[in-house]
């Protein structure tokens, strides 16, 4: 058995709570104790948590009683939803994603408030609906509710934590640099030359490493109460569609061109959630002064003095963005 305060974490073996699992346990202060919780402890990733020090234990966000169970003798909470899970079309037709993120959420708010945690921390984002406002000059999703449905579930979801008592510090998070590996990095135009499409016009994007998401919560947690009741968003720089293809340029050796696609053209592509990706590039762009605004480096930078700028994590990563270039 072990005296430390211990920390609960939802989704331990995804990006966010993998992330903070580890902080944890590479922590030289060794501050605090880790339960790590999945859905399936047996998963390679879970057994190799297990491995490296935490406690791993079954619960699932559509189940209450398993978190509040999981949540049982935690001091702290960290609370993140997976809107991109992988779904069954049995589950797709069942509820909507952005439906699905309210009910978990809730379902994690209600079993923390019954288990006594001291703190949780919940991963939201922006509910770009008070950007947009009614207008229709971006559209609507999921049956008319939202306009960036995984941002403004969460946004949404917020208040859950609040009605029910929960003392909760608020993490907006923010776009990942590893999206430079799935799909928003340089490409090839058809004249050989590598461009950077994202559709930001001139604007600045905030970005973080996904590891450092993890690092900062745990500074979070070691402020104490100093953060209950309030909203921390979070990032690791401030970019330009121009200043993030500079900083590729250095890295990969060879010139990367910003060329923006507008919203209207990224709408058009034919993926599965082009619609939804333009809306939400188009409040990061059309928000940007507040957005970066509201994410002080300096005090990310005070929670997580291992904070990665865009150019010492391409510095680790370049070659794996390199290998997603055809």
């Amino acid at each position: 058995m072990t005296d430390k305060l211990l920390i609960a974490v939802v989704g331990a073996t995804g990006s966010q709570g993998g992330g903070l699992v580890r902080a944890i346990l590479n922590d030289p202060d060794a501050t605090y104790a880790v339960r790590a919780l999945t859905r399936n402890a047996e998963s390679d990733s879970a057994k190799a948590l297990a491995a490296a020090g935490a406690e791993v234990v079954e619960a699932d966000l559509d189940d209450e009683a398993s978190l509040r169970k999981a949540f049982e003798g935690a001091h702290g909470a960290y609370v993140v939803t997976n809107y991109w899970v992988h779904r069954t079309p049995e589950e797709e037709a069942a509820r909507s994603r952005g439906q699905m993120e309210l009910e978990q959420a809730a379902n994690a708010a209600r079993a923390a408030k019954d288990a006594g945690v001291a703190h949780v921390v919940w991963s939201t984002l922006e509910d770009t609906r008070l950007h947009f406002g009614d207008t229709e000059r971006v559209p609507s999703l999921d049956d008319g509710r939202y306009k960036v449905p995984h941002f403004d579930a969460k946004g949404e979801a917020n208040e859950l934590f609040t009605q029910y008592g929960v003392p909760t510090t608020f993490l907006q998070t923010t776009f990942y640099f590893e999206a430079m590996l799935q799909g928003m990095g340089p490409v090839r135009d058809e004249s050989g030359k590598l461009i950077l499409t994202m559709p930001m016009a001139d604007q600045p994007l905030s970005g973080i490493a996904a590891v450092d998401i993890g690092r900062t919560v745990l500074g979070i947690f070691k402020r104490g109460n100093e953060f209950i009741g309030k909203t921390v968003s979070i990032a690791g720089d401030h970019l330009t569609g121009t200043e993030y293809a500079a900083a590729l340029t250095d890295a990969l050796g060879e010139e990367v061109t910003y060329q923006p696609y507008t919203w209207d053209e990224f709408r058009a592509l034919p993926f599965p959630m082009a619609v939804e990706f333009a809306n939400m590039f188009q409040f990061y762009a059309e928000d940007s002064a507040r957005f970066t605004g509201d994410r002080d480096l300096k005090l990310v930078r005070e929670l997580n003095p291992e904070l990665q700028s865009f150019k010492t994590w391409l510095a680790e990563h370049k070659d794996e963005v390199k290998a997603t270039i055809n």
